[in-house]
């Protein structure tokens, strides 16, 4: 049981000696609001030169205070504000932050004992992220700022958490646009191979080393519970299955037969393994394939020919389509492709439960490509579920980009 979260005064900055940067008129608003960035063309000048990596506070043309943060001149965010008050970025700093993300996460995942512990902006310290795996930390930095304290923040966690290791993944692209490298490693203790991961009473082998994001996808702990309550009795049907989250609660909640789909071979390796050591293998067959071939090879027909529906419940939870705006009405084509297929293999009254994780595809949106396909194929649908990314990936909506994860279970009505 993790200690709990102990609130302290944390440490300000009482005089005005930091460096300044000044906003241009009329770009104080979102700052105002809650958002942490100040993007460089918001910025009208400095007060005093400061280094990358340095603390600095933020005020509005008329010299009114608005935060202080982490600055860097080579990134195109050039201040990430922690803080509506001139703070002091030291272990203690850390430790409060960090706490006061865990007491989120105790009181909305009071069971879970894997889990996103910060989550950077939606718990005010942007540029890092720190999952819990059982008894292992992994972090993930992307910002100089947070690079430059990494011992506090290493110290913090061993306080706070006495784990048996802190890793890294510091492997996202996004450290180039910071001026960072990748940096991976163990930062503390000892771990050699896969970690065994619980979620919702089911055990996951998870590749800490090589696994998607860090490790696995934490964000879908809710959902996978959640979209298994349409599975009992049913066919199931779980597509880019990854280690096998959406199908493993589905055969646990009484599934007749669970078919997974993935393109990596490692991953269904992996979900085999799962589906073992759960006691669930006798349910579960799995398949290394592409997803978009599969569909379309299993809604193929002839002329006059009429497919034949075969699941109960669909699962559809693929990666990422898009990265940035202009590839989103690609991702859309993407989106309509997969649900029209799956909607020509789902049975009347039947259940597909599809998730999005792009940011930069709005739930409408979304939404809108599986209407689409719908009305496409001539069929109507009830929705029946609405998801979104699990209480340990908080969502600040004057943030939007923590919100990012979106999801819909429909019923076919017909």
């Amino acid at each position: 049981m993790l200690p709990p979260a102990k609130l302290t005064a944390m440490s300000t900055i009482n005089n005005d000696t930091l460096p300044t940067v000044l906003l241009r008129p009329g770009e104080a608003d979102r700052i105002v609001a809650g958002h942490p960035w100040v993007y460089g063309n918001e910025v009208l000048r400095l007060s005093s030169p400061a280094a990358d990596g340095d603390l600095v506070q933020v005020k509005d043309h008329r010299q009114r205070l608005l935060g202080a943060g982490f600055y860097n001149s080579k990134s195109k965010i050039n201040v990430r504000l922690l803080a509506p008050d001139r703070v002091i970025p030291n272990e203690s700093f850390f430790e409060e932050r960090i706490r006061a993300a865990l007491a989120v996460r105790q009181r909305h995942l009071p069971k879970a004992t894997s889990f996103r512990v910060v989550n950077a902006e939606s718990d005010f310290l942007s540029g890092l992220i720190v999952d819990k795996y059982e008894d292992v930390l992994v972090v993930q930095i992307s910002a100089l700022g947070m690079e430059l304290r990494k011992a506090h923040i290493i110290t913090a966690l061993q306080n706070i958490f006495s784990p048996r290791a802190i890793m890294e993944r510091s492997d996202v692209a996004s450290r180039k646009f910071e001026g960072l490298t990748e940096s991976n490693g163990i930062l503390f203790g000892e771990q050699d191979g896969p970690v065994t991961v619980m979620l919702n009473g089911l055990k996951f082998e998870t590749d800490l080393v090589g696994g998607h994001k860090t490790g696995m996808y934490l964000d879908q702990q809710a959902n996978y519970q959640a979209v298994s309550a349409f599975a009992k009795g049913g066919q199931v049907l779980d597509c880019f299955s990854f280690l096998g989250g959406f199908g493993l609660h589905a055969a646990r909640a009484g599934a007749a037969h669970v078919h997974l789909l993935d393109q990596s071979a490692d991953a269904i390796a992996a979900s085999e393994r799962n589906a073992k050591s759960n006691g669930l293998e006798k349910t579960c067959s799995s398949e290394t394939v592409n997803v978009f071939d599969w569909l379309k090879l299993n809604t193929a027909v002839k002329p006059h020919e009429r497919v034949i529906p075969r699941f109960d419940l669909i699962i559809l939870d693929p990666p990422s389509f898009t990265r940035n705006r202009a590839s989103v009405p690609d991702a859309l084509r993407g989106y309509k492709e997969i649900h029209l297929r799956a909607l020509k293999l789902l049975k009347p009254g039947g259940t597909l439960a599809t998730f999005c994780c792009s940011h930069h595809v709005s739930t409408e949106l979304f939404q809108d490509s599986l209407l689409s396909a719908a009305y496409d194929t001539r069929h109507i649908l009830r929705r029946v579920a609405t998801y979104a990314q699990s209480p340990d990936h908080p969502i600040i909506p004057m943030i939007p980009e923590t919100e990012y994860l979106k999801g819909f279970a429909f019923e076919k009505v017909r």
